[in-house]
């Protein structure tokens, strides 16, 4: 009797021993998938833009990404030059606003040896300067020379954006290419300069302004870029690359393997930036739509890489 009373509680311990080794290694293979995919290291970045067109809406999506894979981003809105300048002081970490091999290219000529090209995202983006398409006597850069009637209607301006955007350089070379000796640039923001726009194709009057797509406003209003024979704005247009500081594939893996595999088209990107720009929606809310809407996209840029429920 008491021998079968052993023999009964020595199978029951080993059961519940069997049960506990399964238990365990269960557990471990759960650990093994949540560690599949990189690291994600440096859980805190910061992701400077400036408020053109198409970087809105592209900035928002790739902070939201990254907030999908457990980054905490920060969006920061700058000027060109403290974009460039603080992910080449390590201040801030990446963004995906360098349009090469013209518009940036001062910019990428003094900090080329402390940001590394990650990913081309888009590869088409041509930039000109830019007239409503009623202006049927104006096609080209070198129709602006000597165009007294032109020139006085417009009060010789060149109505422009931001100062330290590079096609506001491209614009000054310009200037200077094609003897537009009497014509003067003035500065003042994105915004500003399609509201003035805006306000010319309503009342059908004049106006000169610097344009580049992808653009939101090419959907709303007929308006034509100006032919460069000279090539000053990059011939058939520059790349839009995203760009990051030395030492962030170290630091933030997960991070990074993102940035490798975003990338965009036209399609996406007019689809979003009117809601953004034209009707007001917050670029947050916009982005994320398109994220419910596109799982599959998503899943390509994510692809490999571990998401935080």
């Amino acid at each position: 009797m008491l021998m079968i009373f052993l023999a009964a509680c020595g199978g029951d311990s080993s059961e519940e021993t069997s049960g506990d080794d399964s238990a365990d290694e269960g557990s471990e293979e759960t650990s093994e998938e949540a560690s599949e995919g990189p690291e994600i290291g440096q859980e805190e970045l910061t992701q400077p833009y400036v408020a053109w067109a198409r970087e809105t809406v592209s900035t928002h999506m790739l902070g939201a990404l990254l907030e999908m894979v457990g980054y905490d981003v920060e969006l920061a809105q700058v000027e060109a030059g403290a974009m460039w300048s603080s992910v080449a002081d390590g201040s801030a970490d990446f963004h995906t606003s360098a349009w090469l091999p013209a518009t940036h290219a001062s910019y990428w000529e003094q900090y080329e040896e402390d940001i590394i090209q990650v990913k081309q995202v888009l590869d088409e983006a041509p930039l000109a300067l830019a007239v409503p398409s009623y202006m049927e006597d104006v096609n080209s850069i070198e129709d602006l020379k000597d165009n007294e009637e032109l020139g006085e209607s417009v009060d010789w301006q060149v109505t422009g954006i931001d100062p330290g955007a590079g096609i506001m350089q491209n614009t000054q070379e310009a200037f200077e290419a094609y003897g537009m000796d009497n014509w003067e640039l003035t500065s003042s923001s994105e915004a500003a300069m399609l509201t003035t726009l805006q306000d010319a194709v309503k009342n059908e009057e004049p106006i000169v302004v610097p344009l580049w797509k992808p653009h939101w406003i090419f959907g709303t209003m007929d308006v034509k870029m100006l032919e460069d024979p000279q090539e000053i704005y990059g011939g058939d247009g520059d790349q839009i690359y995203t760009v990051a500081r030395n030492g962030l594939e170290e630091d933030a893996p997960r991070a990074y393997k993102v940035l490798e595999q975003y990338d965009e088209n036209y399609e996406m990107i007019d689809e979003m930036m009117p809601k953004v720009h034209a009707e007001d929606q917050d670029p947050a809310d916009v982005v994320q739509e398109f994220i419910d809407e596109n799982p599959d996209l998503v899943d390509e840029w994510l692809d490999g890489v571990p998401r935080e429920e």
